[in-house]
């Protein structure tokens, strides 16, 4: 039918062209929310909604594209991710193993504190869950920091670092999730990019911890 030149296909297109005219609108929605977020210590979670209004009230994007966007799956894996998080810190699990790894740390040098607190906190962050972690790990390591009369604010901090910066599992972080169903990755290239990544940042980190406290 197509080869006909007779014929004229008036079926609508399944994709819609971007809005270049409106692209600036969205960057700059984007730039406010990360801005307001890391220079006022405003709440994301409000921002964020605030930046989705902004996109949709101003057309750059219509409604129906945004709906369909959302991915069931990776919304039902984020869930069960949490869920399964809190089910092991409730159980105890994860205080188990961070308690039996305690004695150890305890008598480490500063920086090898350092190095294995921001190390034990992303390992168990790529298995579980960030929030589950770092709620476990800080008390925790306050207490390290009082038994081995090291500044705990240093530790905390790896403690941050070593929860947020998670790049070698598509479980340990929710961004994580949301791309590895949005881009149809496969396990192992989180392990392939995303070990060397959280290397580097690791040793990044630590380093500059070691210097700023």
């Amino acid at each position: 039918m197509q080869a006909n030149t007779g014929l004229a296909q008036v079926a609508e297109a399944p994709a819609r062209s971007f809005k270049r005219r409106r692209a600036p609108i969205a960057v700059a929605t984007l730039a406010g929310v990360v801005l307001l977020a890391a220079l006022f210590g405003l709440p994301i979670e409000a921002l964020a909604l605030t930046g989705v209004a902004v996109v949709l009230l101003s057309r750059c994007i219509e409604p129906e594209e945004a709906w369909s966007a959302i991915d069931g799956n990776t919304l039902v894996l984020i869930f069960g991710m949490l869920a399964f998080g809190t089910g092991l810190q409730n159980a105890g699990t994860v205080e188990l193993i961070v308690g039996m790894l305690s004695p150890l740390l305890s008598a480490a040098s500063p920086l090898l504190l350092l190095v294995a607190v921001y190390g034990v906190t992303s390992i168990l962050t790529e298995t579980i869950t960030n929030n589950a972690v770092a709620v476990i790990m800080t008390p925790i390591v306050i207490e390290l920091g009082a038994v081995t009369a090291m500044d705990p604010r240093a530790l905390i901090v790896a403690v941050m670092f070593g929860a947020s910066a998670s790049f070698a599992t598509p479980i340990g972080y929710q961004t994580n999730t949301l791309v590895y169903g949005a881009a149809n990755y496969r396990f192992t290239d989180f392990v392939k990019i995303g070990l060397p990544m959280n290397i580097v940042a690791g040793i990044t980190a630590c380093l500059a911890i070691s210097v700023l406290f």
